[in-house]
């Protein structure tokens, strides 16, 4: 059974810069790609960044291109999101997803889930 976790969420002034990390374990065949969405409260969950398996294709959100670097460490079925420069309406809980497709999993649809880790920006 595959299942992911989070970690590396917390405190963050605002500009500062926090690395999330996500494990997979169990992994499925069918995860082809993994990546990261955050809700904030009262917000419908949106997408981040996501990254294929084979770390060839990155897919980002426009409102963290430039400042948020998803990247795969094939070698421990990790996936990391480096932000940088954060600003106080990237506070939110940060969930890592996994699915089959880019396409499926972006708009929401994958197909397994973490719990979620809090990043909170003071400003």
């Amino acid at each position: 059974q595959v299942q992911l976790v989070e970690s590396g969420g917390g405190l963050v002034q605002a500009g500062g810069s926090l690395r999330l990390s996500c494990r997979a374990s169990g992994r499925s065949f069918s995860m082809n790609v993994m990546g990261w969405f955050r809700q904030a409260p009262g917000k419908e969950r949106e997408f981040v960044a996501a990254i294929t398996w084979n770390g060839i294709w990155t897919y980002y959100a426009d409102s963290v291109k430039g400042r948020f670097t998803i990247s795969r460490d094939g070698a421990n079925d990790t996936i990391d999101l480096q932000m940088n420069s954060l600003k106080p309406e990237d506070a939110a809980v940060y969930y890592c997803a996994a699915g089959g497709n880019s396409v499926q999993l972006r708009a929401g649809r994958g197909d397994y889930w973490g719990q979620g880790t809090q990043v909170t920006v003071s400003s």
